[in-house]
């Protein structure tokens, strides 16, 4: 498991000290069954006893060492395993926090969840095991198998017998057992994206009443991963007795022939308990290896569900040049179609620019390419043709930092995260001090805050479920103001405020002394019609540009708009 390498060379030590301690019990183990035969043949047969407390003390004194190097490689197991699993989860969000908007796409966050999670436990449990019991049981079986062999040669022709027939079992068990385990992870992940999606959409589910359809789709996806559970450990249920049974047969067939062989005297008592001995940790190593298996299986299935995680490709490079942007934003012949969509561009030739401290509003009917605008600007997808240039330079040129920290954007759906107010708006600049604070929801009208029972420091649930959709954005508009960049995207970030409040914020953000580009993405004619450059866009291409005077004399489409929204609500 390469993935895991760089995990293993970090506790290369104490993993080097438990597989020590683990191979060094397992020698203990091996030495009971012979001390055992000694003990019988020189002492009990020959009536010394003497020679009983010798090696019954040499014995104990041999099991009490192999406890101690029990405790300690369990010790060991316990603190390396959980140490690596955090690094793994730490790796994995680190990788997540930076994938790109193609790997976004591409998993779910609900499986995302699941492999963070059950995958990487897997994989934990995995490593503990190694550290614990999975090489002591190898160990104890070939060691077990030698000193039956040294023992008495002709009885030890049935040991090799039985692990052959288990060898064939296990392997088996593995070919079946591994799509079985694989298919068990995919369904977790329905289950988990079921269950997320209803915690997201509980107001809508609730509003529409749809508790049946929730139910349905949840038990559906539950009752799959039900079959796929029993189906994985169904190959277990079957080999595992299986194993015991031809083991049994095989002790059964050694007590048999070691009479046989103690009659001829071939063998001798203490030999025999020995061997039956030996059988019986076979026995328990078999069915150790078998769980190894299975256990291997299952990480197997997990490693492979977290490598896709670590094949996805990364956000776009962050190695370019850094520069201080100023906002002069131009568009120069971009058509772009979003990966693995439907083909069709959702821009075609768009061209247009756009001076620092200008003001841009972008409207349009739903689907004409708006957003897609904003998220190419802030270069979360790569243009297929075409340049976006800021300050005269290529954003691909740009290291992608550069790009994003001069730009501040407050999307149409706010984002709120669970903590104070105060910790929600300074997310946009973690050093502001309490005044910025203030300011920015001053501008933003977020007002209501200081009637809130502890005001700034008043708790968000997550997402902010304890605010109103206008509370919700206001925050986020203060989020965006406080940010104080080149350049601010308001994605129709006013949709669920009053015509009032929304005039209030366009005028504070209009009144900065800097010269910030604020671009506005709306569907409101009466916001637009303020800024000082309107782009009409309809099925990703642009029909119009220039101001409202402008376009009411040469932009059919802006015309129907203001018709629509503003003239009909004058007649009403």
């Amino acid at each position: 498991m390469n993935l895991y390498s760089k995990y293993f060379n970090k506790y290369k030590i104490p993993f080097g000290i438990a597989v020590f301690c683990v191979a060094s019990e397992a020698i203990c183990d091996l030495l009971g069954p012979t001390l055992m035969s000694n003990i019988i043949n020189t002492g009990i047969e020959q009536g010394s006893l003497s020679k009983v407390y010798y090696w019954g003390m040499l014995m104990l004194i041999v099991t009490a060492i192999g406890a101690v190097f029990a405790v300690t490689r369990n010790i060991l197991a316990s603190k390396v395993s959980q140490r690596m699993g955090a690094d793994l989860r730490y790796d994995l969000f680190e990788k997540i926090v930076y994938f790109s908007e193609l790997s976004t796409d591409k998993i779910e966050s609900g499986s995302l969840i699941t492999r963070m999670t059950n995958d990487t436990a897997q994989v934990i449990l995995f490593v503990n095991g190694i550290m614990r019991i999975f090489l002591k049981a190898p160990i104890t079986c070939i060691g077990s198998i030698v000193l039956a062999t040294l023992l008495n040669f002709r009885l030890s022709l049935i040991i090799y017998g039985v692990v052959a027939i288990v060898s064939i079992l296990i392997i088996i068990s593995m070919k079946l057992s591994y799509p079985r385990f694989y298919e068990l992870q995919k369904a977790m992940d329905k289950v988990n994206s079921v269950v997320q999606e209803y915690l997201i959409g509980v107001r809508l589910v609730k509003a529409f009443g749809t508790y049946d359809k929730e139910s349905s789709k949840f038990e559906n996806a539950n009752t799959n991963l039900m079959e796929k559970g029993i189906s994985s450990q169904s190959v277990i249920t079957f080999v595992s007795p299986l194993i015991t049974l031809t083991v049994g047969i095989g002790t059964i067939i050694v007590i048999s022939a070691g009479s046989s062989l103690f009659s001829a005297n071939l063998a001798n008592p203490g030999d025999i308990s020995a061997f039956v001995i030996y059988m019986a940790q076979i026995l328990t190593s078999l069915i150790m290896i078998t769980n190894i298996f299975n256990t291997f299986v299952r990480t197997k299935a997990s490693t492979a569900r977290i490598k896709e995680i670590v094949d996805c490709d990364g956000d776009f490079s962050h190695d370019g040049e850094m520069k201080e942007l100023n906002g002069n934003i131009e568009f120069r012949d971009v058509t772009f179609a979003y990966p693995n969509g439907s083909g069709v561009p959702a821009l075609n030739n768009l061209s247009f620019s756009i001076r620092s401290g200008q003001s841009l509003a972008i409207i349009g009917p739903t689907g004409s390419g708006k957003s897609t605008i904003a998220w190419l600007l802030l270069r979360f997808y790569d243009v297929n043709k075409g340049k976006i240039l800021i300050d005269g330079y290529d954003v691909k040129e740009l290291n992608v930092d550069s790009v994003r920290n001069s730009i501040a954007i407050v999307p149409q759906k706010p984002m709120l995260f669970s903590g104070s107010v105060a910790e929600n708006i300074r997310w946009g600049k973690r050093e502001a001090s309490n005044v910025m604070v203030h300011e920015a929801s001053e501008k933003a009208q977020a007002g209501f805050v200081n009637n809130m029972k502890d005001g700034y420091e008043s708790m968000l649930g997550s997402a902010g479920v304890n605010l109103s959709g206008g509370q919700k954005q206001r925050i986020s508009i203060a989020r965006g103001i406080l940010r104080d960049s080149s350049v601010i995207i308001l994605d129709d970030a006013t949709s669920a405020l009053d015509s009032v409040t929304e005039a209030k914020v366009r005028e504070n953000l209009g009144s900065k002394t800097s010269n910030q580009t604020v671009i506005t993405i709306t569907q409101r004619c009466g916001t637009a019609m303020f800024a000082d450059r309107i782009l009409v866009m309809d099925n990703g291409s642009k029909v119009g540009y220039g101001t409202h005077d402008e376009l009411m004399q040469s932009c059919e489409v802006y015309r129907d708009i203001y018709k629509t929204q503003i003239e009909s609500s004058k007649e009403v």
